[in-house]
């Protein structure tokens, strides 16, 4: 199979390897489809793990995936702290403490919920229109404003080394891993990194279904490829025959259906895209197929 018959509308859940970078990954999809991508969330090269990657109109659902919860396995090392608080930056702080199991779950309670968190110095948030990593990197100053973020789970799994713990995470898009270790480390008077990560889940996207790109060829890419209709979790509403000329002219149709999105049918079961009601209209918001 070709490029060129490969579907040109869905989703690559994407096992990025740890060392790579997220854009990478997604310019090997688009050079195996021959179709425009996107990622639906970056993992910091060092992190590996579910990489969602939108293929050809998909990628217009960007928007429908920015709220999406995410669930990861990290890794802390307790006592030192880096630039980038993780693993790939320059030691700034050692010979910190090490905490035990028990102070540790004993301090996560206080970073579960909503809480306003830091980003990190090197990161990828905009100052004055450069990045915070540009910045710095050439040794200037930058301030970054907190963030309100929401960690559902943060549990400990147990210590993996001397010093080094791992815990299971669940949270809310925007939410800094990296950050959370630094954090957790100040509530117990201490330092961390962020020594490895994983991120198993990103909305509908599972690790157990992911595939990594060196698996993938252009004869055998289509049988990954995820239908866009089957990951949105909305109710679904076909077009009568009469109802389908109108709505694909733009014309709002009336309806009895409840306030929402709905994924859009036409007659003959063709996805069509994402309509919205509410309550008594329902308006065509976006073409997919």
């Amino acid at each position: 199979m070709t490029a060129q018959n490969v579907p040109l509308s869905g989703f690559i859940n994407v096992n990025k390897a740890a060392g790579v970078s997220s854009a990478r990954e997604v310019a090997i999809i688009k050079r195996l489809t021959g179709a425009p991508c996107g990622h639906m969330g970056t993992l910091d090269p060092m992190a590996s793990g579910v990489l969602p990657i939108a293929v050809g109109n998909a990628t217009r659902l960007f928007d429908f995936f920015l709220s999406k919860r995410k669930t990861y396995v990290a890794e802390f090392t307790f006592g030192i702290e880096t630039d980038t608080l993780d693993a790939t930056g320059t030691v700034i702080r050692q010979g910190g403490a090490i905490p035990s199991a028990e102070q540790i779950e004993g301090a996560l309670p206080s970073l579960m919920g909503e809480y306003d968190q830091v980003p990190p110095l090197y990161s990828a948030k905009s100052v004055g229109g450069r990045r915070a990593y540009q910045i710095a990197r050439s040794g200037g100053e930058v301030e970054l404003a907190p963030k309100r973020v929401s960690v559902g789970r943060f549990a400990l799994s147990g210590e993996v080394n001397s010093g080094v713990f791992r815990f299971e995470i669940e949270c809310g898009a925007g939410t800094y891993i990296r950050s959370l270790a630094r954090d957790l480390a100040a509530l117990l008077g201490t330092y961390a990194t962020m020594s490895a990560l994983i991120r198993t889940k990103s909305g509908p996207f599972e690790i157990e279904n992911s595939v990594e790109t060196r698996e993938l060829s252009r004869e055998n890419i289509a049988a990954s490829l995820i239908p866009a209709d089957s990951v949105l979790p909305y109710p679904r509403k076909v077009l009568s025959s009469g109802e389908e000329k109108k709505y694909l002219n733009g014309v709002p149709l009336n309806c009895a259906l409840e306030k929402g999105e709905y994924r859009i049918y036409r007659a003959d079961g063709t996805f069509y895209g994402v309509g919205t009601s509410d309550g008594t209209i329902l308006k065509s918001r976006l073409k997919l197929c």
